[in-house]
């Protein structure tokens, strides 16, 4: 009898360090890493192109985006021209080119208020443009945007 004890205890042993194991292995299986920058080299996927992966096209509505200077540091660089792709979610994807810098990022709407929101753009050669904005209508809005270099303008969107 003492044997069989021995041998319930060390197999109720086994069989909860088995569990133990499978119950590591199961929680693991659902972690992955995502990198926070790419590996030097490693192709980029651009904010626009994640977002027509996300939404289909055929949902999207893009928007002009014209910006207009409002102090003397944008004067020397006139008025801009940029989009704003709409997935029709609440965010989308902002783009422009200023002073030979392509600037990309998000525009997203603010939570609790679907009318106002903020875009955020990192430029191709490490320079970031923030901006915020009011839709007065689906289609139309109103905003402000801030270059790295102090630069400011007036945004009008849509039209």
């Amino acid at each position: 009898m003492h044997n069989s004890v021995a041998f319930v205890v060390r197999h109720s042993r086994s069989i909860a360090q088995v569990a133990v194991v499978a119950a590591s292995a199961a929680l693991l299986t659902a972690c992955y890493v995502v990198p926070m920058q790419p590996a030097p080299g490693a192709p980029v996927q651009s904010p626009a192109a994640a977002a027509a992966s996300v939404a289909p096209a055929s949902n999207a509505v893009t928007f002009n985006a014209r910006m207009y200077p409002a102090n003397d540091l944008a004067a020397k660089y006139g008025t801009v021209q940029g989009t704003v792709t709409n997935d029709m979610h609440g965010r989308g994807i902002f783009t422009a080119s200023i002073r030979g810098e392509t600037y990309s990022g998000e525009a997203t709407r603010s939570v609790g208020n679907a009318r106002t929101g903020i875009a955020n753009g990192s430029g191709s050669r490490g320079g970031w443009i923030r901006c915020n904005y009011q839709m007065n209508s689906p289609a139309l809005g109103t905003g402000q945007c801030e270059l790295d270099n102090g630069a400011r303008f007036t945004m009008h969107l849509g039209g």
